[in-house]
């Protein structure tokens, strides 16, 4: 299984409303444990801020739930993150910091950012408590093992604003695109 490439065929994911409320909401007081070690306390970054939200990183050597590739949206984490590494100069250059958020424990994202070799951090929001701050859309767990997951969206806020909110993301490698070109005027 290449986690790098995405299927042929993936199911769309719907817009079911469930980020329509987040746009011009302050990121609450939450503080997170980066893959650094470092805790970051999301209303405290200053400047402009990418938090693209995931479902889960696959790894090569753990088998994905069954049906995994059946559910809209789920595939993908993989080729979205490296499309964020691969732009991440650009975003550099556009005064954005960025990092990437799922329910994965800190150490499981440790090893996908060096395994990815991501520039960034990544924070681990194992006890949901973003989730219960900011009513974050969630995946049916029925449907992906009893897993707590995240739905993929992507949040800029500045100076702890959210501006914009990309939700539902499709395909995943191509949510750069869409991100670049906003934080472009485009």
């Amino acid at each position: 299984m290449a986690l790098t490439n995405l299927p042929e065929n993936l199911p769309i994911p719907a817009d079911d409303g469930g980020a329509d409320h987040l746009t011009g909401l302050s990121l609450p007081s939450v503080t997170l444990t980066a893959t650094n070690g470092e805790q970051i306390t999301l209303d405290q970054i200053s400047g402009r801020v990418v938090i693209y939200i995931y479902p889960m990183t696959g790894r090569p050597d753990v088998a994905l739930p069954d049906g995994w590739e059946q559910v809209p949206g789920a595939r993908g984490c993989t080729p979205q993150s490296c499309s964020f590494r691969d732009h991440y100069q650009e975003l550099q250059a556009l005064n954005s910091q960025v990092y990437g958020l799922s329910t994965q424990d800190t150490d499981y994202q440790k090893e996908a950012k060096a395994r990815l070799h991501l520039p960034f951090e990544m924070l681990s929001d194992q006890g949901l408590i973003l989730q219960e701050k900011l009513n974050l859309p969630m995946m049916d767990s029925s449907l992906v093992a009893g897993l707590k997951l995240y739905k993929r969206l992507t949040l800029i806020a500045v100076d702890g604003k959210i501006e914009k909110v990309f939700y539902p993301v499709f395909p995943p490698d191509k949510n750069i695109d869409d991100v670049l070109g906003w934080l472009n005027g485009e």
